[in-house]
C-alpha cells in the first residue's frame, strides 16, 4: 500500500483558490487516484478521480471549478480549487485504488469508490 501525504490546505475567503497536493511514497503513482471530502456530520463525497490514462471525472458540484491533475515525474497528484465556496470547506482526503470504472464515480459513494486514503487536510472557506 502506498503512503500518501496531503498538503496545501487553508482558509480562504468565498471566491478564492487554494492547490492541494499528494504526495505518493513507496510506489510509483497508483493507476487510479483522486480525492474525496467529508465536512462535519456529512457523509464522504468523492470530489474528483483521474486514471493511468488522463481521463478525469468530476463531482458535479465542483465540475468547472476544481481541475485534478499528476504529475508522474514528482509522484504528485493535485487538485486546484477555484471559486471557493463556504460550502466546498471540509477535510479533503487524497484517495487510491479505484475500485470501480470512473464512469461509475458519481454512482458510488467515496468509501465504496476509493479503496484507502491519506491523513486529510483541512480547507476552510469563509462568505
Amino acid at each position: 500500500q502506498v503512503q500518501l501525504m496531503e498538503t496545501g490546505g487553508g482558509s480562504v475567503q468565498s471566491g478564492g483558490s487554494l492547490r492541494l497536493s499528494c504526495s505518493v511514497s513507496g510506489y510509483s503513482l497508483p493507476d487510479c487516484m483522486g480525492w474525496f471530502r467529508q465536512a462535519p456530520g456529512k457523509e464522504r463525497e468523492g470530489v474528483a478521480a483521474i486514471d493511468n490514462d488522463g481521463s478525469t471525472v468530476y463531482a458535479e458540484s465542483v465540475k468547472g471549478r476544481f481541475t485534478i491533475s499528476q504529475d508522474n515525474d514528482k509522484n504528485t497528484l493535485y487538485l486546484q480549487m477555484s471559486s471557493l465556496k463556504p460550502e466546498d470547506t471540509a477535510m479533503y482526503y487524497c484517495a487510491a485504488e479505484c475500485r470501480a470504472d470512473l464512469t461509475l464515480f458519481r454512482l458510488l459513494d467515496a468509501t465504496t469508490f476509493f479503496g484507502y486514503g491519506g491523513q486529510g487536510t483541512q480547507v476552510t472557506v469563509s462568505s
